[in-house]
């Protein structure tokens, strides 16, 4: 059994020695495991695996090799009755269409004209409407209102974005801090930022210089004890983080991206934006409408020696980029492309980390225009996308 689980883990590719698999045999026969499942996983893991990167396969191996060994049904052919939420029952008003019809509603035609025609009907409309193509209202293909289906238009009082197509989103969003203490699924990621470390020694001499000792020792005659300063990790990093909206469907990975870079780095400096960087940024999302940083001041104080690394998914309405007050929630005096030129033109080491997969890009214009503004240095979130942003950021 033991062999078989040996060659499997070979053919995975999986980086076993012959040495390695000596030294759990070993320690099965001293009886390290238990006689239990759960404790040879953890011990046949740490004999077998020298690399974090190679913990998935390893799992992968590890369990169609042993299934059948643990009862993984927990119960589950038992399931109980549960009450349907009033809120499902509240949702039958909305508006389901097929791909065949989302595509035969036509958007009312660009930026200026949404905003010229929200304007009317503000100015016409008198009662409340529902499932029609015209009025602000529920379960309709309005450009305005909830519940219903556009490709571009103003969401008004919908607790949630559905086909992210919104351009404009007329509510109070609350958007949460990411949690820097979620350690689970950030080995791998630390593992991946390591090639961005670069290792310099400064402040006061305060370690040991055990070689730096022996060889003045050997000169000098007696013993002559050298100090050096301790070795810390000289990059510096500036991160910027998308935070609410679609970005909510990606809030475990970028959690525990946060937390690998907040111990990889002891010059980490990091803000939050929605969608796009504009002309301000902030710390805290609960104070964000009144704590907010100018994108400008975050340009002076941080000098062009930090990397710029930007989290987001880049899934917006183009406007957001290209055009002033394009913006989803405020008015931007600015197109957000130009303060993303400006902090491009600051930091010369830049790069976008985005959490969407790679082969979707080509279907959100925003990200190819994100994509062009960034010259092509935009990463998926995968140990791969990590290793090449690491590589472009070390040139």
């Amino acid at each position: 059994m033991f062999t078989g689980f040996f060659y499997k883990l070979k053919e995975a590719r999986v980086p076993v020695s012959l040495r390695e698999y000596l030294t759990l045999l070993e320690a099965v026969e001293k009886g390290l495991a238990n006689y239990a499942v759960e404790d040879f996983y953890y011990l046949a893991r740490a004999a077998l695996v020298k690399d974090e990167r190679h913990l998935d396969r390893f799992d992968q191996v590890f369990g169609a090799h042993f299934k059948g060994v643990i009862d993984l049904a927990g119960g589950m052919d038992e399931v109980s009755e549960a009450d349907i939420p009033e809120e499902w029952l509240r949702k039958l008003a909305e508006k389901f269409l097929t791909d065949t019809e989302k595509a035969e509603i036509e958007a009312l035609g660009g930026w200026e004209k949404l905003m010229e025609t929200l304007k009317q009907r503000l100015e016409e409309q008198k009662g409340r409407h529902q499932g029609g193509n015209k009025w602000i209202g529920t379960a309709g293909t309005s450009p305005f209102g909830a519940y219903g289906y556009n490709p571009e238009g103003v969401r008004i009082g919908q607790d949630k974005s559905r086909h992210r197509r919104a351009v404009k989103v007329w509510d109070k969003r609350e958007f949460k801090n990411l949690d820097d203490s979620v350690e689970i699924g950030t080995r791998n990621i630390k593992v991946a930022l390591r090639r961005l470390r670069k290792w310099a020694r400064t402040g006061a001499a305060d370690e040991l210089d055990l070689p730096g000792t022996i060889s003045s020792t050997a000169r000098q005659g007696w013993l002559d004890v050298q100090m050096r300063p301790e070795r810390h990790n000289a990059v510096k990093v500036l991160m910027l983080f998308d935070i609410g909206g679609s970005m909510d469907d990606h809030i475990k990975v970028c959690e525990e991206l946060f937390s690998a870079v907040k111990t990889e780095f002891k010059h980490l400096e990091y803000y939050y934006f929605h969608n796009c960087p504009y002309e301000g940024l902030w710390k805290d999302n609960a104070r964000r409408r009144t704590d907010q940083v100018s994108t400008w001041d975050v340009i002076r104080t941080y000098g062009a020696d930090y990397k710029l690394v930007i989290v987001g998914d880049a899934t917006m309405s183009p406007y957001e980029i290209t055009y002033p007050g394009g913006s989803v929630e405020h008015w931007n005096e600015e197109a957000g492309a130009v303060w993303m030129q400006r902090l491009l033109d600051h930091f010369e080491h830049a790069a976008w980390i985005n959490p969407q997969a790679e082969n979707w890009w080509q279907y959100h214009g925003s990200i190819q225009i994100m994509h062009k503004l960034m010259e092509g240095r935009m990463y998926p979130l995968t140990l791969e996308g990590l290793d090449r942003m690491t590589g472009a950021l070390n040139r």
